[in-house]
């Protein structure tokens, strides 16, 4: 194992194998920019030295791992979920931009997207919940949104074990939850800097006005638009518009709170980068009963995992993998497919372990895909 003087490592440098300090511990696993804080650790605490069996990654080794996981992703969630996933959002763009311009919508191509959103969970819940972790593939970000929110709030109703009509109900009002949204200025929502005090209550007329399109231009049942109407009350009567409480809210409406929260967490927004998916599901599990309801952040948890579904991981051995399914009982010892081993080499095959039966392994942390040679996955 060869050594590198810390004065000689600059911000950015990505190695072929795991880096270490002292020949043990990991600094960063292989292909992972060193960061200028690490740097600064290492001077910090007057470490001369680090070791690798690695060389630096040149130009052309750059996409290794993003490659490695794109195939991953393409193995593992599978071409047609993808195409269908992609599918549904560029209808559901088309359909908003209808609602925005106030244009007659059917209620029939907003249901397709519903049966097809739950027929795809039916078939593998999990490729579907992978999907959401994955970098975007479509320019529509707030269709992306909507599809995504109503993937993870029909999830948790059938973990909850909805009825079917009841549950339709849910997909439904969490695919158009938003559609409010739409009569907002753009210089608003794609506004970088602080909202002044009169934007932010002409954004918090949006739950409203959605209630307004979902009942009276597309003229869904009441239980649809009550969806919308309450998915920014909280759990502790400290939200908005009417300052509900517990059970006041909707059921419904405090599954589609807790999806979209964390939707909100893990996707782009104009004003900040997204969370990856273990630290957005840390934080609504550190709610402490405040905006969501306890009973739905359990089934939430188990439906998700700590390590949700499309999360990239890297394990104790050094090896990083995509979490392919979680096990209910154990939450910090999800499935992983396999994606670049021990040494810093894809795996020619795919190769899925459970960590609940292999006690040796064990996640150390979970890795944002922006930090992987900034090559989408």
């Amino acid at each position: 194992m060869k050594e590198i003087r810390t004065d000689q490592l600059k911000e950015g440098m990505r190695f072929t194998k795991p880096v270490y300090i002292d020949g043990e511990n990991i600094l960063v696993p292989p292909g992972i920019p060193i960061r200028q804080k690490d740097i600064d650790r290492l001077k910090r605490w007057e470490i001369e030295t680090v070791q690798t069996e690695g060389e630096i990654v040149q130009e052309k080794e750059e996409g290794l791992l993003a490659e490695s996981i794109g195939k991953s992703l393409e193995g593992g969630a599978n071409r047609e979920f993808l195409n269908v996933y992609i599918e549904n959002i560029n209808t559901l763009g088309d359909i908003f931009d209808e609602i925005r311009t106030g244009n007659d919508v059917y209620h029939n191509r907003i249901d397709n997207i519903i049966n097809s959103i739950m027929e795809y969970i039916r078939k593998d819940q999990n490729k579907m919940i992978q999907l959401i972790l994955a970098e975007e593939k479509t320019e529509n970000k707030f269709a992306t949104s909507a599809i995504n929110c109503s993937i993870l709030s029909t999830v948790i109703g059938m973990t909850l074990k909805l009825v079917s009509h009841k549950l339709i109900q849910l997909s439904t009002g969490a695919l158009l939850h938003d559609v409010g949204m739409l009569r907002i200025p753009d210089t608003i929502l794609f506004k970088r800097e602080k909202l002044t005090e009169d934007e932010l209550k002409q954004v918090k007329t949006h739950p409203l006005i959605s209630y307004r399109i979902i009942s009276h231009q597309l003229k869904y049942p009441e239980d649809i638009a009550i969806i919308a109407l309450q998915h920014h009350e909280r759990w502790d009567g400290r939200g908005y518009p009417r300052k509900l409480k517990g059970n006041d809210i909707s059921l419904a409406a405090r599954i589609v709170s807790v999806a979209d929260a964390y939707e909100a967490m893990v996707s782009e927004r104009p004003y900040r980068n997204s969370m990856i998916g273990y630290t957005a599901m840390r934080e609504i599990l550190n709610d402490n009963g405040r905006r969501f309801d306890p009973r739905i952040l359990k089934a939430f948890l188990s439906s998700m995992g700590i390590y949700p579904i499309g999360s990239i991981v890297q394990l104790n051995n050094s090896s990083i993998g995509r979490v392919v399914e979680t096990n209910p009982e154990a939450p910090l010892r999800p499935k992983i497919e396999l994606i670049i081993d021990e040494y810093g080499d894809k795996f020619a095959e795919r190769e899925v372990i459970d960590l609940l039966k292999k006690k040796n392994l064990f996640i150390v942390k979970a890795i944002d895909t922006k930090d992987l040679e900034g090559n989408s996955i």
